[in-house]
Formats: structure tokens, C-alpha cells, sequence
């Protein structure tokens, strides 16, 4: 790793206490991006897919070209395909319309549940018990969480979601975990679990939906 444990926490705690109180509001956007699941309305497809679009963008600029670039040249990378990845998803949701969510009382929907679940709580509580506590911690609205947070909406589609629309939060992922396993930020390792998991089980829905729209 080009940094250590030290620079990436001091990294985190630059960013939050920079952005406070914006993470009380981000927390807020993702209950309302729940609240949007059960309403499977236009107005509420375009709101999810803006506010995954607006998510990956912030990560791709504020965190990663802003507060990340100092200790981590790589991360002039990883800003770049964080932006592009947020303009998918505006452009998928927003313009051709197709990212459509609606809550799903299946298997799928309880997987989902679980990510969302692991990304807005179980993920904090972790973070705190291992010793990452506010402001020297990965908020929701960063990477990480956010990443396992973007897979477990995605469970919820209703029509085919492109490969190319999850492959960055895929390679995200394996990058990610690298942190729990250098850095020992161990609540990462539900990343590299959620990234896996949620990449093959689109694509296995995909080609279920793709075989009922045949027949």
C-alpha cells in the first residue's frame, strides 16, 4: 500500500470533519431512496437513479480527486471511473429510463436487505467496535459502504441491468478490500463479499429475465 493505516484514517477525518453535517443528510437520501422502492413510480425511478448518480460522483470528485489524490496517486484513477460510473447511472436512469425499482418479497429482495441493511448500520457499528470511530471512519456517502449500499438497490430492478453498469462497483469492490486486509479496516470485508455476490446474482437475473422476454 502507497500509504499507511495512520495517513488513510487522518485522510478519512480531513474529509468528514470538511463535509459535516452533509453525512446526516446523506444517510436521510438513502432512506428516502427506500422509501422511493415501494412506490414504483417514474418519479421515483429518476430520484434513485439521481441520487446513485449524484453518490458516485461525489465519490469520484470530492473524495477521491479532492481528499484522496494527497497520499494516493491511484486515486486520480479511481476518480475517474467513479465519475464515469455516476454518469451511467444518470444517464440509464435519467435519459433512457431504464433503471426502474420496485420492492421485491422474494430471495432477492431479502439479499437486499441485507446489503442495505450491512451498508447504513451494521457497517458503522463494526467500524466503531474495530476501532473506527467518527470522524476517522468511512461514512456512508464514501466509498466503501456506499458501493455495498449501491448493489443491494440494483437487487431491486425490474428490467435487465447492464454488465458495464456494475463492473466498476465490481472492481471497486476487489480494490476495496485490499483495506481490510492491509489496513485492517475489517468491516471491508463485507465489500469484497457484497461486490462478488451482487455482480454474479445480476447477472444470473439478467439471464433469467432475458430467457422469460424470449418465450
Amino acid at each position: 500500500m502507497p500509504f499507511t493505516i495512520e495517513q488513510f484514517l487522518d485522510t478519512m477525518g480531513l474529509y468528514n470533519n470538511s463535509v459535516w453535517p452533509l453525512q446526516i443528510a446523506f444517510n436521510a437520501l438513502a432512506l428516502i431512496m427506500i422509501f422511493f422502492l415501494f412506490k414504483n413510480s417514474t418519479t421515483g425511478n429518476k430520484f434513485i437513479s439521481a441520487c446513485l448518480g449524484f453518490f458516485w460522483l461525489w465519490m469520484g470528485i470530492v473524495y477521491h480527486l479532492v481528499f484522496f489524490t494527497p497520499i494516493n496517486n491511484a486515486a486520480y484513477g479511481f476518480g475517474i471511473i467513479f465519475i464515469i460510473q455516476g454518469l451511467l447511472f444518470l444517464y440509464f436512469g435519467l435519459v433512457k429510463e431504464d433503471l426502474q425499482f420496485s420492492v421485491r418479497k422474494d430471495w432477492l429482495g431479502i439479499l437486499s436487505g441485507i446489503f442495505i441493511f450491512y451498508a447504513l448500520l451494521i457497517y458503522p457499528i463494526l467500524g466503531n467496535y474495530f476501532g473506527h470511530t467518527f470522524p476517522r471512519n468511512p461514512t456512508f456517502g464514501l466509498p466503501c459502504p456506499t458501493t455495498i449500499f449501491t448493489f443491494g438497490l440494483l437487487f431491486f430492478t425490474i428490467k435487465r441491468v447492464p454488465w458495464y453498469l456494475i463492473i466498476i462497483p465490481l472492481i471497486w469492490s476487489l480494490i476495496g478490500t485490499s483495506a481490510a486486509i492491509n489496513l485492517t479496516i475489517y468491516e471491508d470485508f463485507g465489500l469484497g463479499i457484497a461486490g462478488v455476490i451482487g455482480f454474479v446474482v445480476l447477472l444470473l437475473t439478467n439471464k433469467t429475465r432475458e430467457a422469460i422476454e424470449i418465450n
